[in-house]
């Protein structure tokens, strides 16, 4: 299948309940390690994910443009994607090893955890490897990375039942499901790549990609940078406060998921400029991070007590990072827009001159001028004005999340001036109108602390959204309808989608 011949919203479907889905094995995941490890340990855990991001930096270098040309059908591109990125690896993970002292030294880490940090080389190992196929997939197949990470969910659970409840091995129990499980996933991507990975490697594609990789470098380094706020949280902040924050963020990435709506968006851009696409795109988009991110406000105190009754202090927190999560979302289709209707590879060469005068390069600069903003903020107020680990969590998500609204209109105005699109103001109001009588209803329950319970009020919410949208919108009643039947597809034959 081409990038032309991909489902919009079929795509996007299934990616999205795939994560739902997923919601509850994630769930009974966190709650694994939560009632297993302390809460510094907790937020050890987290900086080991931050920690880690960064020797990541370099994953999605290579399969950025490896999307873009097996979209536009260059052959070969799949494969020398994939070996280009596993080549990338390798120096990554030896660095990685050998800094390893050093990280700890410096983040104040016993020596106890050195095991737990070393196993991680293998995690980034994956996340390049992942990084590449999932490319390749989202060219041609992009359904299939929602099935993928199912796979990678129901592994990761099973595993960390006999590792972290079984064998009680704590954080390093985590940390082993966690790269077992990505190995599953991996086994799976290769299954339905083979065909395209036994072409033959391109090394003048290399040769472009590595003349085009500045622009990657600058893209990625403008995000780590911007995201070095979550470090300052945990050296001034401490590891409850950084624990506080993981544990917001846990479910404030919920509203995230709605993003993979769009997901799809992108290899039709590539294929052709359809601005019609981007309209049905936000409208799905918004359909449901609207009511998600009210339901996440409404049960915030809920939600949080479930993860662990220690977290239900940071519900400002999370009502902060839902409303971060849900500009984050809105922008991911925006930077679709601006990334999909770029023009400067279409003929599989790239110039510098081209790159410096895209709005690609623009877009990839404004995580500087988020960190800018931010990381000065961050180390005066953890450092001066915040007063305990609930204080240092909330200042931080004030901060991401009132940047992140600026940057929104921000990548608006980009997105606009890359393509003509329209936004669906009407549909908008209707789904707040829905969401309103959905919040109402759930703000009249008591707040409750048992997971059945809250896990009931979320999806008695879901229908009351879905019942009253229904009514008053006709295009939204065939949206769900339509979903409805490739969900009830997707179970009967889900091999046959993949």
């Amino acid at each position: 299948m081409g990038a032309s011949g991909v489902r919009l919203r079929y795509s996007g479907f299934i990616l999205f309940f795939s994560r739902l889905l997923s919601v509850g094995t994630g769930l009974l995941f966190t709650l694994m390690i939560t009632r297993n490890v302390s809460g510094k340990e907790f937020g050890i855990l987290g900086n080991i994910s931050d920690v880690m991001s960064y020797f990541a930096l370099l994953a999605g270098i290579f399969p950025f443009w490896a999307t873009r040309f097996v979209a536009r059908k260059h052959p070969g591109s799949s494969v020398t994607g994939l070996v280009a990125n596993l080549l990338i690896s390798l120096p990554c993970v030896l660095i990685y090893l050998a800094a390893l002292p050093t990280i700890m030294a410096t983040f104040q880490i016993s020596s106890t955890y050195w095991i737990v940090y070393a196993v991680v080389a293998l995690e980034i190992l994956e996340i390049y490897s992942l990084n590449a196929l999932e490319a390749i997939l989202q060219a041609k197949r992009p359904q299939a990375k929602g099935f993928g990470f199912l796979i990678f969910e129901l592994c990761k659970v099973l595993l960390g039942f006999m590792l972290l409840m079984h064998l009680r091995l704590g954080l390093l129990g985590a940390i082993t499901s966690i790269i077992l499980a990505y190995l599953f996933q991996i086994a799976y991507y290769l299954r339905l790549t083979y065909a395209e990975l036994r072409e033959k490697v391109r090394w003048n594609y290399v040769r472009e990609w590595l003349k085009a990789s500045p622009l990657n470098l600058y893209g990625m380094a403008g995000q780590r940078i911007a995201a070095l706020y979550l470090i300052f949280l945990f050296v001034y902040g401490g590891t409850l406060s950084r624990a506080y924050y993981a544990a917001a963020t846990t479910i404030a990435t919920i509203i995230g998921y709605s993003s993979l709506l769009s997901y799809a968006l992108y290899p039709r851009l590539l294929s052709e400029d359809r601005p019609e696409d981007v309209l049905t795109s936000l409208k799905t988009v918004l359909m449901f991070a609207t009511p998600m991110t009210v339901g996440a406000v409404i049960l915030a105190d809920s939600y949080l007590t479930v993860l662990n009754p220690i977290y239900s202090v940071a519900r400002l927190v999370l009502i902060l990072l839902v409303i971060d999560y849900l500009c984050r979302s809105i922008s991911s289709v925006f930077n679709t827009v601006v990334r999909g209707t770029e023009k400067l590879d279409a003929q599989a060469k790239i110039s510098y001159k081209n790159i410096i005068k895209s709005k690609l390069f623009i877009l990839l600069s404004l995580p500087y001028v988020q960190a800018a903003v931010v990381l000065p903020a961050t180390y005066f107020i953890l450092n001066l004005t915040a007063k305990g680990a609930v204080e240092s969590a909330t200042s931080v998500a004030l901060m991401v999340a009132v940047t992140d609204v600026a940057m929104t209109f921000v990548r608006y105005g980009l997105a606009k001036k890359s393509l003509n699109f329209s936004m669906p103001w009407i549909y908008l109001c209707k789904y707040l109108g829905a969401s309103a009588v959905m919040g109402l209803t759930l703000y009249l329950f008591p707040a409750p602390t048992r997971l059945s319970v809250t896990l009931a009020e979320t999806l008695l919410g879901s229908v009351i959204y879905l019942v009253v949208l229904s009514a008053i919108d006709k295009e939204s009643r065939l949206t769900i309808r339509s979903v409805k039947n490739e969900l009830l597809k997707m179970l009967r034959t889900p091999s046959e989608k993949t």
